[in-house]
């Protein structure tokens, strides 16, 4: 009871919790800290979970370890990104990224995309966006 603060969270269901400046990048390694950035996969046989520091992670994460789990491209597989609107940790909103608008900012491992859930005249599309970052070849 002591330690249920510590995974404070408005969490999708489905959605593992993310232990904040403890839970690590799959891909990079660096701690998840900047809520704004936060994303998530979950599928498989296994339900594996895999999370990101920074979308840039999970797109470069599925190009990169596609192979060894074919099931990241399933439509079932489950994808989350944070809203970077999200007023805080514990009144987080969480976007199927595929579904959501993006718009530049400065991110974590400098893919400098956010996620928002209500298009801008300035945000590009998840395609446009994956396009993109993927074009960064990092």
């Amino acid at each position: 009871m002591a330690l249920s603060g510590c995974n404070r969270g408005n969490w999708p269901e489905g959605m593992a919790p993310i232990r904040w400046d403890r839970d690590t990048c799959i891909r990079c390694r660096m701690a998840i800290s900047d809520r704004r950035f936060a994303a998530q996969m979950r599928g498989g046989e296994k339900n594996t979970v895999f999370k990101f520091d920074d979308l840039g992670c999970l797109l470069f994460w599925i190009k990169e370890e596609g192979e060894k789990y074919p099931w990241m491209v399933s439509p079932e597989t489950r994808l989350w990104v944070a809203d970077y609107t999200s007023r805080s940790r514990e009144d987080m909103i969480w976007l199927d990224p595929r579904q959501g608008h993006y718009v530049q900012r400065t991110s974590p491992m400098g893919y400098n995309f956010a996620a928002i859930s209500t298009p801008q005249a300035d945000a590009v599309t998840f395609e446009e966006m994956r396009r993109q970052t993927l074009a960064k070849g990092r």
